[in-house]
């Protein structure tokens, strides 16, 4: 496994890391996981040298999503295996705190005092330090965003009071769907040293202003979704179908009717530098040095050994980049998923 930097955190991070939203619990309508093979997973990601681990509070809660209390799957699972194998000083990990409101995205025009009101951030942070069975976060990410929360001061004083209690050592955002600028305002106060963000063959924006900010100002870059829910595999076909979770809609059969030709045309460029799409799509993200570490969501043995073997310091060649830059597909299937997001656009123009 090959490390990079977490941007101005200075953390080394192995370059694909292991995101774990389907890892534990009820994960949004997706059939329950075997814990013990994901459990098993998070065994063989670190024997493999992988070192970063991202989470969320939500990641795989079993009740009512108003309820503050409960189970928090996903982050109980990884403090399980910590206490368990004992690995706490081989492994950095990232969790995120949602808003109060429990909108998904963060909308324009609502403040911060309804999103993340003042109390509530390190309320959070104590909820996922208790799941997790550590004294301390190596990184707690806002799950959602605005740049106009840089207006208010609260939040910066209250994550400054929690970093200085020890609770957590680096903070980042883990942007809105689609919009990869909104965040630059926010960072310029220096606050936050990393950015999670959508990144992949097909949503190639980022690339624009994000990539080359980034680099500028030394922000620790963490791509999340890099096979698109599932289209970049190369599993999917006009027949696919499934359970009432998320990819019932996100893939709906007019949906799967434009993404297969696309599929079709990108395995056409399948060769000696990537055998398999699954391949392609995390070897095009770790092309870009801005990118610190990919997280795809992984709970199975076998794909964290498919993903670690990405990690062996092959980039692609400036002419397949070049060919790949004529497959972004920049649209938003998550807008259906909840009918609200309908009333603002949210994808960056």
């Amino acid at each position: 496994m090959k490390y990079r930097t977490l941007g101005k955190t200075g953390l080394r991070v192995s370059e694909v890391g292991m995101g774990t939203w389907q890892l534990a619990g009820k994960p949004w309508g997706w059939d329950a996981p075997d814990e013990n093979e994901s459990m098993r997973a998070l065994y063989r990601f670190v024997e493999l040298r992988g070192n970063f681990i991202d989470t969320a509070w939500v990641y795989g809660r079993v009740d009512e999503p108003g309820d503050e209390q409960g189970k928090h799957c996903s982050e109980e699972l990884i403090g399980k295996f910590i206490k368990e194998s004992g690995n706490r000083e081989k492994i950095i990990i990232a969790s995120k705190i949602p808003g109060k409101n429990r909108k998904w995205p963060a909308w324009r025009g609502v403040p911060i005092s309804e999103v993340f009101p003042k109390g509530y951030i390190e309320k959070m942070v104590d909820s996922s330090l208790k799941s997790l069975k550590i004294d301390s976060l190596d990184l707690m990410q806002f799950h959602v965003w605005q740049d106009q929360f840089v207006e208010e001061d609260d939040w910066k004083s209250e994550i400054q009071s929690i970093t200085k209690k020890g609770k957590v050592k680096y903070w980042g955002i883990s942007i809105n769907d689609y919009q990869p600028s909104n965040c630059f305002k926010t960072l310029e106060t220096g606050l936050i040293g990393t950015i999670q963000f959508i990144f992949n063959i097909f949503h190639q924006k980022p690339t624009e202003k994000l990539l080359p900010f980034a680099k500028k100002h030394n922000v620790g870059l963490i791509a999340r979704v890099p096979r698109d829910e599932g289209g970049l595999t190369g599993k999917l076909t006009l027949e696919s179908k499934f359970n009432d979770d998320m990819r019932s809609k996100y893939f709906s059969e007019e949906r799967l009717k434009l993404l297969i030709p696309r599929i079709k045309k990108l395995e056409k460029l399948l060769g000696n530098e990537a055998k398999t799409l699954p391949e392609l799509a995390l070897r095009w993200i770790l092309s870009f040095d801005e990118i610190s570490t990919v997280i795809p969501g992984t709970r199975k043995v076998k794909y964290v050994d498919d993903n670690a073997s990405v990690s062996d310091g092959r980039k692609l060649t400036g002419q397949l980049m070049e060919k790949l830059k004529h497959h972004a597909w920049e649209r938003n299937f998550y807008v259906d998923l909840d009918p609200s997001m309908k009333n603002d656009d949210y994808i960056e123009r």
